[in-house]
Order: structure tokens, then sequence, then C-alpha cells
């Protein structure tokens, strides 16, 4: 890996990877305007109909937790010349849904239950591109809160390399808890056979904006370090802000915010 600046460099405060397995779908069911998603009644109702399959798929014994996120804006990321060179098509996905299974070994049985399979047909039927995902936990800071208001970050990196974006993720993660309070991160890995277009996805979350953004828009460092490594060893950076939409755990706790 090529290090840049590594003088601003801050080493990362990490925790073993969780067992768990994940599941995300992905999609782009609305339009953008600039770095905010337009409003969409398709999205609208679509982000509707998934909370509730999310409830229902949630009473599977398998299933940790099931969310569904909105998108809220698109922060600075890098890499869209490097995309267009890998007919990669960029990161617009204005909701998700992200599925934690009780372990690795239980996902495919999750992707075969009709709930699973009904939420991939609405997605299909409702979006213009989709994105599915198995997943692993190469990574973590520490496992995201879902349980209270955030700002819930997805970051899609696309790099020829896994071992490449894994360091420079780890490389540059140190920066995010010194600079931005970055208290959760888990870094999803793509199982075997899985699409390759994105290398890992990042999700963390904060419990503001004010502990983030403005970093991420004014602190030189986020440049010069952060996204010159991500330039400097051809990764694609493409972050997108949520807020969840709904939330349901294994327990039968369930929460939803209009």
């Amino acid at each position: 890996m090529k290090l840049v600046n590594d003088q601003l460099a801050e080493p990362v405060r990490l925790i073993r990877p969780t067992d768990n397995g994940f599941l995300l779908l992905a999609a782009e069911a609305g339009r953008w305007g600039g770095p905010f998603p337009l409003p969409s009644r398709t999205r609208r109702r679509l982000v509707g109909r998934l909370g509730e399959l999310a409830t229902e798929l949630a009473r599977r014994d398998d299933v940790v937790e099931a969310a569904v996120f909105r998108a809220a804006l698109r922060p600075p990321g890098e890499g869209a010349a490097l995309l267009a060179r890998a007919g990669v098509r960029p990161a617009r996905y204005d909701l998700v849904v992200l599925i934690r299974t009780a372990d690795v070994e239980v996902i495919d049985n999750v992707r075969v239950d009709d709930t699973y399979r009904a939420m991939v047909a609405e997605i299909h039927h409702a979006a213009r591109h989709t994105y599915q995902l198995a997943a692993g936990n190469a990574a973590r800071i520490a496992d995201v809160d879902h349980t209270t208001d955030r700002w819930f970050l997805f970051n899609y990196f696309h790099c020829d390399s896994a071992e490449t974006v894994y360091a420079a993720w780890e490389y540059t993660a140190g920066w995010f808890q010194r600079h931005t309070a970055l208290p959760d991160s888990t870094l999803l890995a793509p199982r075997p056979g899985e699409p390759t277009d994105f290398s890992v996805v990042n999700h963390a979350s904060w419990p503001a904006l004010r502990t983030f953004l403005p970093s991420l828009l004014f602190r030189r460092s986020f440049r010069s370090f952060v996204l010159a490594n991500f330039k400097a060893n051809d990764v694609a950076a493409q972050p997108i802000i949520y807020r969840i939409y709904r939330r349901t755990a294994a327990t039968g706790s369930s929460s939803r915010r209009p």
C-alpha cells in the first residue's frame, strides 16, 4: 500500500470482528439533486413496504435484526474516474435494507425465506438500480447502534485488491476516530461468490451531523490524507449518509421514524 502524508495517520482502535452475517439490499429508487435525494413517491412507498417486510423477517430465530434506511445526503468521496474505467456504476442508493444474521452460515437460509424474496422482488420492481450483498465482518470499531436517532454511513468501496482496500480503510479509520469522534464501524466483506463491484462496504454512524460533517467539508486533512490515500491506492470511496426508517430486533422490539 502506498502511504500519503503519513504524519497525519492515527492508529485505529479495533475490537475482534463479529461472527454475525449480513445481507445488504440497496436500491436507487428516486433521483438526486446534487448531494441530496429529491422527494420521491416511489421511494416513500417502497421504504414503507420494506419496513413491513423487515419486521416480519426479524421474527426468524436466525435473524438478529433487520433495519431499513433512507438516504439523507452524499458527502465528498473519491474515485469517479476509477469507477468509470472499471465499468462500475457509482453508488447512488437512496434506500438500504441491512439484515444481521446469527452467523454467516445461516445467510443462505435467510435468502430463501419467502419474506426475504418478497423484499428482493419489491426492490427489483420499483428501483432503477439495485445492489445485493451477503457479507461477513472483516473488521470493526464497534457494532453500529441502530437503536437511537443517528446519522448512518454506508460507504461503498471499489478496488481491484481486497487486501488493499482493507489496508486503506484501516489506515484512515483512525483519522475518523480522532477528528469526527467516530463511535462505531463495521466493515462488511463480500462472501465468496458475491458481486465484486464493491470490494467492501463500511457501515458506521454518528449521533449528530456536527460531529462529522464539518470535518468532511472543511478540514484540509480529509482531502490531503483520507481522500489522497484512497486515490494513491486506486480505491474508489462512495459514501452515502442515511437516516433509519425502521429497525426490528430479534426480541420483537421495533422502532420507526416518520
